[in-house]
């Protein structure tokens, strides 16, 4: 397996009456790492990276990397919409060695697909790291072409794609005409995109139960459909609800009922609704008692003794 496949997770960042609550980041990250996951994301959307400054962001990842000690590795997420200060933040984080770049098209500006190659081109020219390209239409305003995708894929430094654009047809076009990894990037799409050759998804959602989300992505690469689709149509409705709100806002509600970090999130985003975190706490309960067949579930919250070797325990 490569390194950019399976299940990645877009770390939430945790905050603390204001500021980085680096403790619980790394408790976070220690724990998803022993809970099987491929991969972590620092600084992405679900991180809050547009809140973070410059010194939040390199503490996020070296804490990151720190804590997970190689168990796993960890791509960094990198935005913004003038490509010379894209790629010159690049040229100074390529010194923090992350495994990755994650790298959404410019936003706002709404380039053409030329202007969108050339952007990522030079981007991947500053990167030590292979770079993800990251298509969330949704968030920058223009989607990268597939042909775009194909014309970015010569670049030697250009590994993979985090698709987020909710549209399978582009996906499986994606799959079909390149050989660059296929990464989901809607959740709610990660049983289809696995089943039509995707390589793995980097999941909000799999903050929760991380484990069952490693054991689908293992059940379609073992060929267990049937398995997997039941396992997933258990999993779809807490992945619902965690989109129903504004991301991060319901994860963080989540991860805050399991005791793992503060409900708190840097405005504009805002705390998940009273309603909402009711039907979340219902459903957590629900998704807590789904076993793994054969397996003896690994917790994502029961790794106290691992955090205490790695002296991150307080």
């Amino acid at each position: 397996m490569s390194t950019f496949e399976g299940i990645w997770v877009p770390l939430v960042t945790p905050f603390r009456q204001g500021k980085l609550d680096l403790y619980s980041a790394q408790q976070l990250a220690l724990s998803l790492s022993a809970a099987g996951v491929h991969g972590l994301v620092a600084c992405g959307t679900t991180g809050e990276a547009a809140t973070l400054n410059e010194h939040e962001q390199d503490r996020m990842l070296c804490g990151v990397m720190e804590a997970v000690q190689h168990r796993c590795p960890v791509v960094m997420g990198v935005s913004g919409s003038d490509t010379r200060v894209v790629a010159e933040k690049i040229a100074r984080l390529n010194a923090l060695r992350p495994a990755g770049f994650l790298v959404s098209a410019p936003s706002y500006v709404r380039p053409s697909q030329e202007g969108i190659r050339l952007h990522f081109e030079a981007v991947a020219n500053a990167a030590e790291s292979p770079v993800i390209l990251y298509n969330i239409p949704a968030r920058t305003g223009v989607n990268i072409d597939v042909a775009t995708v194909i014309a970015l894929e010569r670049h030697a430094n250009i590994a993979a794609v985090k698709e987020c654009g909710g549209n399978l047809a582009q996906t499986m076009e994606l799959i079909n005409h390149t050989d660059l990894n296929i990464l989901c990037g809607d959740d709610a799409l990660l049983f289809n995109t696995l089943c039509l050759g995707g390589h793995g998804a980097i999941s909000a959602a799999a903050h929760i139960r991380p484990d069952l989300f490693v054991h689908l992505f293992e059940l379609v690469r073992a060929g267990q459909i049937g398995p997997a689709r039941t396992l997933f149509r258990q999993l779809l409705p807490m992945i619902q609800l965690l989109f129903s709100e504004p991301n991060p806002g319901p994860v963080k509600a989540a991860l805050a009922m399991q005791g793992q970090m503060l409900d708190e999130l840097r405005l504009p985003m805002t705390p998940m609704s009273a309603p909402g975190r009711l039907k979340l706490a219902k459903a957590l309960e629900k998704l807590k008692a789904i076993p793994i067949a054969g397996k003896a579930a690994k917790s994502a919250f029961s790794v106290a003794g691992e955090s205490r070797l790695l002296g991150l325990v307080r």
